[in-house]
């Protein structure tokens, strides 16, 4: 049987006025970014090195003959864009859906066979980013023909493992809370593997078959920017208004998380955000899917199987304007309704700054610690504040920092794991609630090294002992405020070996009409008060507490054309407490404690062992090889788990303040940590900024 999943790709053009936004970009890149430099042969060849890598990451689609030709132009990028030619970023594209279309109907037809044979002794490559793109399609196939294999027979062996684990635990009592599977549920339990893949291939080649004309642009100017540094980057219009949406927190819509299907194309209903359209309204819950949008003639318009960007886009919309979705109602596979709901400013509340008081008990003493989970750096850039709408995570974190010292907490943990930056300006503010007086970072420009101050007359918001949490995923101003608060000993850093490495700042350009979009560009680095960039070197912890991120191939340092790191002449700077003389005493008391600590070992044996999964360049074909390997591996998830939830979403859960929700070993050492510290520091507080601060 002969099946092919997808339609011939209508081939894309660039619109007449890319090629202006082409020519300037390169213009902008070459005055604007730190470098100074234009696209000549070198920038060409990375720019062309990104966008074929973009589309080709595991060097699987592409032929070597495909990479000869498309490498006769690799020195010209530059001289293209100088005569308004962006044809490269649509001649690449066009090309990569032709052969992805021979890949898709090879892997969807052998699928369909279903032959294997899974005793014979092989294995799949797993790394294969820097391997040699095949030289025939059948050297092509051969790499597929194991990647499916290897998908299968992990599929098979997973849910084998899923049944002996269920047969394995206590029998359930029938108390009726338990909620039963709806039918869909089960259907997709009991789906060949095969057809389950074959979907899911389905979806794959939609989502790279998804872009349009512009979507290309995008990630062809990327491809140039990003030449430059792995930070620098083009915006086409829909990307800067997520950018935007993203920085002030707020956008108009219905107020849901939505996410493609794999089984039918619909767009599934995630999380349900507070009192947003949907919540309010009351009929559309979390797992329902809308499978059709009524378009601008009344009619509803199918979405099944469409890009998931254009179909968010018209859901989408200006506050006070309607939109009417039609609706799959959760279990109900033959039912739909049509649900008229108008759209409303709603604010991702989500990916703001949260607050708690923890109560911990040290030395038969309880304490009140104050906790605040800050995920990004957001600030609203085109307002004032008292205008209605501005944002400030520095404010946010503040209004919690006012309400613990009402409660009379002994101490504070800031957390920033997972935070990859965002305002400069925010960095700088949040730093002022902590520390009274002198510089918070050096920025060099083309033309100067700036320190950038506390504001004048800087009162302090917080002045009891305080940790900050990092770990691999705290990058940018993360990294300021982390970095500065460690160098004047106002605070103790716990977590992971050292931050991601971003030491640059970025700045956004409009490229003039709203349709061009604009650009991030480098345009300096920032530097800590000591002299040390972070870039790529990050910030290192006082008390190491590794994630399981610290185990990851992650950093800057592993980023494509990455600029390197340097130094500065320090700032002027004085220290606020010795942290120094407090730390050494800390770690011994946290060893202490965590040789003694089973969920903890057991959380250090999960991160040791994801590093040997990491590392890993090949998995065995061999069903027996390979179900072990899956068994050892799902064991040693398990350390870290203990019930169905993902560890990642009970975390995130626990940072926000679910106290049902555990398990996140790393924050409950810190706040013993900050026990020690808070009776090691014997009362004292940040002292008043008189002699040495002047």
């Amino acid at each position: 049987m002969h099946i092919l999943v997808l339609i011939a790709a209508v081939l894309l053009a660039p619109q007449n006025y890319y090629g202006r936004i082409g020519r300037q970009v390169g213009n902008m890149l070459h005055r604007l970014h730190i470098s100074q430099r234009p696209i000549d042969a070198e920038m060409s060849q990375r720019a062309w090195t990104n966008l074929v890598s973009y589309y080709d990451v595991d060097h699987s689609v592409f032929l070597k003959s495909d990479l000869d030709e498309l490498a006769k132009r690799e020195k010209t990028l530059g001289a293209e864009l100088r005569r308004s030619d962006v044809s490269f970023g649509y001649d690449v594209y066009n090309l990569f859906v032709k052969r992805l279309d021979e890949r898709m109907d090879f892997a969807t037809n052998l699928l369909a066979k279903g032959e294997w044979d899974f005793s014979v002794q092989e294995s799949c490559p797993v790394k294969r980013k820097d391997a040699p793109w095949p030289e025939t399609k059948e050297e092509a196939e051969e790499y597929w023909r194991k990647r499916i294999k290897n998908e299968v027979l992990a599929m098979r062996i997973g849910r084998e493992l899923d049944a002996e684990d269920e047969a394995a635990k206590p029998a359930k009592t029938d108390d009726g809370d338990e909620e039963e599977e709806d039918e869909e549920a089960i259907a997709r339990k009991n789906e060949p593997v095969e057809q389950r893949l074959i979907k899911k291939y389905r979806q794959y080649s939609k989502v790279l078959n998804e872009p349009d004309e512009e979507s290309v642009l995008q990630y062809y100017l990327s491809a140039v920017a990003r030449a430059y540094d792995p930070h620098t980057d083009y915006m086409s219009k829909s990307v800067k208004e997520d950018f935007d949406m993203e920085m002030n927190l707020m956008l108009g819509g219905v107020g849901a998380e939505l996410g493609l299907d794999e089984d039918d194309g619909s767009l599934k209903i995630g999380r349900v955000m507070p009192n947003g359209p949907i919540d309010r309204d009351g009929r559309i819950k979390k797992g329902d899917k809308i499978t059709g949008i009524k378009n601008a003639q009344g009619e509803i318009e199918d979405i099944l199987w469409q890009p998931i960007k254009k179909s968010i886009n018209k859901i989408r919309g200006p506050k006070g304007t309607e939109v009417t979705l039609e609706i799959q109602p959760k279990g109900e596979p033959q039912t739909r309704n049509l649900i008229t709901l108008t759209r409303d400013i709603v604010m991702l509340e989500d990916q703001a700054a949260t607050g708690r008081v923890e109560r911990v008990e040290m030395n038969g003493r309880e304490m009140k610690l104050g906790y605040v989970f800050l995920p990004s750096f957001y600030g609203t850039m085109d307002k004032r504040f008292g205008e209605e709408g501005f944002r400030s995570c520095a404010l946010d974190v503040n209004r919690y920092v006012a309400d613990f010292n009402a409660e009379g907490v002994d101490g504070l943990v800031l957390d920033l794991r997972g935070n990859g930056g965002g305002s400069l300006r925010e960095a700088v503010l949040l730093s002022s609630l902590f520390v009274p007086r002198g510089p918070v970072l050096q920025v060099k420009d083309i033309h100067a090294v700036v320190a950038y101050p506390l504001p004048a007359g800087n009162v302090v918001a917080f002045r009891k002992p305080m940790i900050v949490m990092i770990d691999r995923a705290s990058a940018s101003a993360s990294e300021i405020v982390a970095g500065h608060l460690q160098d004047v000993g106002r605070a103790v850093i716990v977590g992971d070996s050292r931050t991601h490495g971003k030491g640059t700042v970025q700045e956004v350009d409009e490229l003039g009409a709203k349709k061009y979009g604009a650009m991030k560009i480098t345009n300096a680095r920032f530097y800590r008060v000591n002299g040390r960039s972070t870039q790529t070197e990050g910030v290192s912890p006082d008390i190491y507490l590794p994630s399981l991120l610290d185990s990851l191939d992650i950093g800057e340092d592993k980023l494509t054309y990455s600029l390197p790191f340097s130094k500065v002449a320090p700032a002027e700077y004085s220290a606020c407490w010795d942290m120094d003389k407090l730390v050494d005493g800390l770690k011994v008391a946290s060893d202490e404690r965590l040789k003694a600590d089973a969920k903890y070992q057991d959380h250090l044996k999960s991160v040791e062992g994801m590093k040997d999964i990491v590392e890993r360049t090949e998995v065995p074909l061999e069903y027996g090889a390979r179900k072990a390997m899956m068994r050892n591996d799902r064991d040693l998830r398990e350390l870290d788990d203990d019930d169905d939830e993902s560890r990642e979403e009970r975390i995130v859960s626990r940072r926000r303040g679910n106290q049902t929700k555990k398990d996140d070993v790393v924050l409950d050492e810190t706040f013993r940590i900050l026990g020690d510290l808070v009776i090691a520091n014997d009362g004292r507080l940040l002292p008043e900024p008189k002699g040495w601060w002047e």
